[in-house]
């Protein structure tokens, strides 16, 4: 309000002085002058608009941005280092300040002597200054935490619902089952790196059927023990909460979530034959309509489906053993050879390339040791399966303290 007080006072200034006689040219061009310029600082000290709002729109989109790739290369960075027998690392950034300072000034006055005198002026002075102060806090994963959200598996019931939201059954599986009902996916090392045949058929049956509508997942807090055993949806021990329950039945039957594979009645005698033929796959009896989804090698009890799943590090770990490297880190023992076929396919689920010079066109790249690595930004598949690989990130974090915090004072 003070400002805007004195943009009027300067305005009420050049009224004034338009009202005084002056003769002579001085005088002329001062009247000339003053009306012009007083607007002039009208516009500068008027208008103290907050500029908290200005900064948010832009601040918030562009922090948000920075966050997501710092998050990508970090990803990136941690498979690549596995790849070469270094531990992974992560920093988690635990909050953003950023704070802004804006002032403006304006200083003037009219020195007036008598008529003949020609040194009357018109004087003034201005200053504008802005300053931005982001303060970002960055927090290293040890200890329990570490632990929690890295060696632990996850648990079936934090990753089956995602395939609620679109991810593709086949992929989410890929990457975090390491067994389901004994069918073992890729493991280890090696030109040819394992995994059952049937594992893959699996994945590829369960991926027709989500495409088509004839199966999906359902989340339930019932007692299991309280449904009728003749379908096999609700049978035995739960499967615990988070990844605390992921060393087995530690669940209480009615404690925490259960997660089932449900296949739909269909009349298409297609999609009839895939769903008898992941039947067979699982163990199940040629009539379930829905399997309770558990922790483990192996299924405890008839109308179950066990799933052995995965840690990050696992996880991390068998995506570095499927991306390329140069063939002379091989020939020096530098690393292992690359997993030259993974199961039936004949591509990693993330195709992560290697080169001396930086990538034209990248989804994400980092540079280790003398060398470039990156996803193509043409290769959705990759690019869909690595942001799986990040929201898993995320739901396998089991941090008690706050996520990053953007703040930004409004000014």
């Amino acid at each position: 309000m003070g400002v805007h007080l004195l943009s009027c006072l300067f305005c009420k200034l050049g009224h004034f002085l338009l009202l005084v006689p002056e003769p002579g040219r001085v005088g002329d061009r001062l009247r000339l002058l003053v009306p012009a310029l007083f607007p002039v600082m009208s516009l500068f000290l008027g208008g103290c608009q907050p500029i908290g709002p200005a900064h948010l729109q832009h601040d918030q989109l562009a922090y948000s941005r920075a966050l997501g790739e710092v998050q990508k290369r970090e990803m990136l960075l941690n498979i690549v280092r596995l790849r070469y027998g270094e531990p992974p690392a992560f920093l988690d950034t635990t909050q953003v300040i950023a704070g802004y300072n804006f002032s403006r000034s304006f200083s003037g006055g009219y020195y007036g002597y008598p008529a003949s005198a020609v040194s009357n002026y018109l004087f003034g002075s201005g200053t504008l200054s802005q300053a931005e102060t982001p303060t970002i806090t960055y927090q290293p994963l040890t200890g329990e935490q570490y632990a929690e959200n890295v060696v632990r598996p996850i648990s079936p019931t934090a990753i089956m619902p995602l395939s609620l939201g679109g991810m593709a059954i086949d992929t989410l599986l890929r990457l975090t089952a390491q067994s389901i009902d004994g069918l073992s996916n890729v493991r280890g090392v090696g030109p040819f790196g394992g995994g059952s045949v049937r594992f893959y058929l699996l994945l590829h049956d369960l991926r027709q059927l989500q495409l088509a509508g004839a199966m999906t997942v359902r989340i339930s807090t019932d007692d299991p023990a309280s449904s009728t055993p003749g379908k096999g949806s609700k049978q035995g021990g739960g499967i615990g909460q988070g990844n605390g329950g992921n060393s087995g039945d530690s669940g209480s039957a009615g404690s925490g979530e259960h997660i089932y594979l449900v296949l739909t009645t269909t009349a298409d005698s297609n999609l009839q034959a895939i769903q008898g033929e992941v039947r067979r796959l699982l163990h199940l009896e040629p009539n379930t309509a829905e399997a309770e989804i558990v922790y483990g090698p192996y299924p405890k009890k008839q109308g179950q489906v066990a799933v052995l799943t995965r840690s990050m590090l696992a996880m991390l770990t068998q995506l570095s053993y499927e991306m390329e490297v140069p063939e002379q880190d091989v020939r020096s023992g530098r690393t292992l050879p690359t997993i030259g076929q993974v199961g039936i396919e004949s591509r990693p689920e993330v195709a992560i390339h290697s080169g001396k010079n930086p990538p034209s066109e990248s989804y994400v790249s980092v540079f280790y040791k003398k060398c470039w690595y990156w996803i193509s930004d043409t290769d959705f598949r990759s690019k869909e399966a690595f942001t799986m690989v990040q929201v898993l990130s995320t739901l396998a974090a089991t941090s008690h303290s706050g996520g990053a915090v953007v703040t930004i004072p409004a000014g």
